[in-house]
């Protein structure tokens, strides 16, 4: 398996492209708290379990991804800053289908 490039625009409005394994089963909250795009403790609250919305992105590309489970339907109808493009981040493991990816992380709840 290989890396592949993701985009991902911070809180602050700031484009990293970062390189994102396929072959360690991560999602894509994981990889923002790896490469620390949002300060810790406020991204992944719950640990990845779709109940916290904290990990929500709206996704910029036209990749086709996962259908939403019940689970993340469910937390994004709760949220704040909900958009049509709305997914949470916990919820979408990399895959190499996700080359080049654009994200950017929904600002925080607070």
């Amino acid at each position: 398996m290989k890396d592949i490039k993701i985009k991902i625009t911070d809180r602050d409005g700031i484009l990293h492209e970062i390189d994102a394994p396929t072959d360690m089963n991560m999602n894509l909250m994981e990889v923002v708290r790896s490469y620390e795009l949002a300060p810790e403790g406020t991204i992944g609250i719950c640990g990845g379990m779709a109940m916290c919305a904290s990990c929500q992105c709206y996704v910029k590309s036209d990749h086709v991804l996962p259908e939403m489970s019940d689970d993340e339907e469910a937390m994004l109808s709760e949220a704040f800053h909900v958009q049509d493009n709305s997914r949470l981040g916990c919820q979408l493991h990399i895959n190499a289908d996700m080359d080049g990816l654009e994200v950017e992380l929904a600002p925080e709840e607070i």
